[in-house]
């Protein structure tokens, strides 16, 4: 079970190291090491939009949800699995298994570090481990196989990043990584 802490209400009022020192804090079960038998389907899904469902109906609490995301696992044939040490179970996955809903941005050209806050409540500070996919539909690596899609304000916040600082190549930097925009080279 992760540890648990309270995250602020927003971003802005943080800086990047704090940030990314609340993201180290969180741990994570260790889904990669389980490999119990599949149990069958947990007959829950998540939207396109981030949100959880459990047989038709939303999950309206954000802390099931939260934890349900720290026993998320995909499997290297694609699938997507909620997996504890005693069961794996599958789980239907729309589009992305997260959504990114905010980020903030400290530094500038390639000393700017971009820290995103996920629909989980996850916090996730882009880079050459974590990278973000800048195409039709933009995406943030979370971890092993698991990505956000960037909502649409999250990504014009990241266009609008791109433009200021426009030269020859047009995307961001995050932490030491170069992250074009579709169509850029």
């Amino acid at each position: 079970m992760p540890e648990s802490f309270s995250l602020p209400a927003d971003l802005a009022g943080l800086g990047l190291a704090e940030i990314a020192r609340l993201a180290e804090q969180r741990r994570l079960p260790p889904v990669e090491k389980w490999n119990p038998a599949h149990c069958g389907h947990s007959q829950m899904r998540i939207a396109r939009d981030g949100t959880w469902f459990h047989e038709g109906s939303p999950i309206g609490r954000p802390a099931m949800v939260r934890l349900f995301s720290t026993i998320l696992r995909r499997e290297p044939d694609g699938r997507f699995v909620l997996v504890t040490p005693a069961e794996k179970l599958d789980i239907d996955v729309e589009d992305a298994p997260f959504v990114a809903v905010e980020v903030t941005s400290e530094g500038e050209g390639r000393g700017r570090r971009l820290a995103f806050r996920l629909n989980t409540g996850d916090l996730v500070v882009a880079g050459p481990e974590r990278p973000l996919r800048l195409d039709a539909r933009p995406y943030l690596l979370v971890r092993a196989g698991l990505e956000a899609l960037v909502a649409r304000p999250v990504y014009y916040e990241l266009a609008e990043i791109a433009l200021a600082e426009a030269g020859n190549r047009r995307g961001v930097w995050s932490d030491g990584a170069f992250f074009p925009m579709e169509g850029t080279a």
